[in-house]
Parts: structure tokens; C-alpha cells; sequence
């Protein structure tokens, strides 16, 4: 696992878990919302932020976490693991509502500078569609995984959690052979 994509609905817990698998590999972290966005809110031109994707996709390792369907099959195309985040709209909802009030007017580490969190009902639509309207068309997507690359579906915590453990025994047992 060089090059690992994590996608999933909002609240799903892609950063989360992005930023676990790279206290446990080391791996580059690209978490997309801090490259898509500039300060204020303003989206990135669809021109550089194509560019800036595949500029990313190029580097011999990463983690990349975020949707943004216009750039997916770049990523999909340079992953060699693919981590979907199949949790419920429920929980998606909660925990957006959850990191609302808990970062609200403040700018989440996972975002750039100059985008304090706000409450958006767009987005809260968004979540709350997102394994109706989305998920259908991801999960189609990755169907067309080539053989090389792995696909990891995570349902429940239960499952994120052995992921990981799996995860840092792999590391563990790599370091110790590397010394």
C-alpha cells in the first residue's frame, strides 16, 4: 500500500482514518478539501485543481482523502488501495452536526486556513442523499478496479478498527524486517 484513496460520504470518518493510516505508515497525507478550497470558501478553478490531482497522483506515495467526483477516476486510476467508507447517512449526519458544533467559526485541521466551519444545508443535503444519489455510481466505479488493486469496504467502527490493527501489525512486522 503506496498509494491509498479513501472516499466516503461527509461524517464518514475519511480524515479520521486518513490521518490514522499515516501515523501508523508515515505515508504523505493529502486531505483534498485543503487543496480544493481557499480561504473564504472560494472554490479551486476546475483547470488547476485537475492539474493539482494529477500532480498528487504522480508522487510515489500517498493518502488522499476526499470525494470530489470531478478528479476520481485520476485517483482511481493512480491508487493501488481504495478504502470506501460505507457507513450509514445516520451516523454521516451526526457527525457532521457533531464537528459543526464543535469546530463552528473555527477552521477544522483538515481544511485550509480561512474556512471556519459553518453550518451548511446544502451539505447537510448532501449527506443525508449521499447513499442514494452517490454511492450507487461509486460503488460502480469500483467494479472496474484493475486486479492489482485493493478495495477495502468499511461498514462499521468494528471494522475500521481491525483494519487498522491490521494495519500497524503489517508495519510492525516491515520495520523489524527493514532493521
Amino acid at each position: 500500500m503506496k498509494k491509498i484513496m479513501i472516499i466516503g460520504n461527509g461524517g464518514a470518518g475519511k480524515s479520521t482514518l486518513a490521518l490514522k493510516i499515516h501515523q501508523i505508515t508515515g505515508i504523505e497525507l493529502i486531505h483534498l478539501d485543503q487543496h480544493y478550497w481557499k480561504a473564504g470558501w472560494v472554490e479551486a478553478d476546475k483547470a488547476a485543481w485537475k492539474t493539482q490531482i494529477e500532480k498528487f497522483a504522480q508522487k510515489t506515495s500517498w493518502i488522499m482523502d476526499g470525494n470530489y467526483g470531478g478528479t476520481m477516476d485520476i485517483r482511481l486510476a493512480a491508487a493501488d488501495t481504495v478504502i470506501f467508507m460505507d457507513r450509514s447517512r445516520w451516523l454521516s449526519l451526526y457527525r457532521v452536526l457533531k464537528r459543526n458544533v464543535r469546530y463552528y467559526g473555527k477552521t477544522r485541521p483538515d481544511l485550509t486556513p480561512g474556512c471556519p466551519e459553518r453550518f451548511d444545508w446544502k451539505f447537510i443535503r448532501y449527506v443525508f442523499s449521499y447513499n442514494d444519489r452517490k454511492k450507487p455510481g461509486i460503488l460502480k466505479r469500483l467494479q472496474d478496479l484493475k486486479p492489482h488493486q485493493k478495495l477495502f469496504i468499511l461498514r462499521s467502527e468494528h471494522e475500521v478498527k481491525r483494519f487498522l490493527k491490521t494495519m500497524a501489525t503489517a508495519q510492525a512486522s516491515l520495520s523489524k524486517k527493514q532493521l
